[in-house]
């Protein structure tokens, strides 16, 4: 009788494969490795997102441009000084999308009253670009308060755009407004 050592090794092989298959562990394990793969996949389409903020950015001669995807703020110099500019709090709304914009100073010097032209639209998927033909815009404004602060946060609201089709934001156009022309403003409401 002679046994072959094929059959035996493809036998224990089938024997081992069957004993995996009975492993209460195995179900567990596929899941933290599909929970792993999410967030590599997550963290691949942050990075590619970052890249392509940072790539707008270089070309852009005024203003920043900041990508949600991306979840990274930017620097912006303008004639009230040098800014960091950030999103958070990107979320749902009925007519579109709503946000909030944060703005400070990098000096830590108190934030002047100026105004400022925010655009927002979705990206082109094969080049990354902004699409500037359906874009948007609003203008926004921020006073001087009687504490001296470095910091604003804007809420803003993008309609016409969910969440997921939300590809850009620019923020250009910052002027500073003067002490005469913000005491006048001041009993007008301002548009955030």
């Amino acid at each position: 009788m002679t046994i072959s050592y094929r059959k035996i090794s493809l036998l224990s092989v089938l024997a081992l494969l069957t004993a995996c298959a009975q492993n209460p562990e195995i179900p567990q394990l596929k899941s933290e490795v599909g929970q792993l793969n999410q967030k590599l996949q997550s963290l691949t389409n942050q990075a590619s997102a970052l890249e392509q903020q940072s790539s707008l950015n270089r070309m852009s001669d005024q203003g920043v441009y900041l990508l949600p995807a991306a979840n990274s703020g930017a620097r912006l110099k303008t004639s009230i000084g040098e800014l960091s500019i950030s999103l958070s709090h990107i979320s749902p709304e009925a007519n579109g999308t709503q946000a909030l914009l944060h703005i400070r100073a990098l000096s830590e010097a108190q934030l002047p009253a100026f105004t400022a032209t925010v655009d927002w639209g979705e990206v082109d998927p094969a080049t990354g670009k902004p699409l500037t033909i359906d874009m948007l815009s609003q203008p926004i404004s921020v006073s001087t308060s009687l504490l001296p602060k470095t910091e604003e946060t804007i809420e803003l609201r993008f309609s016409g755009l969910t969440p997921e089709q939300l590809g850009f934001i620019r923020l250009h156009h910052v002027v500073p407004v003067s002490a005469s022309t913000d005491s006048a403003t001041a009993s007008s409401p301002v548009m955030n």
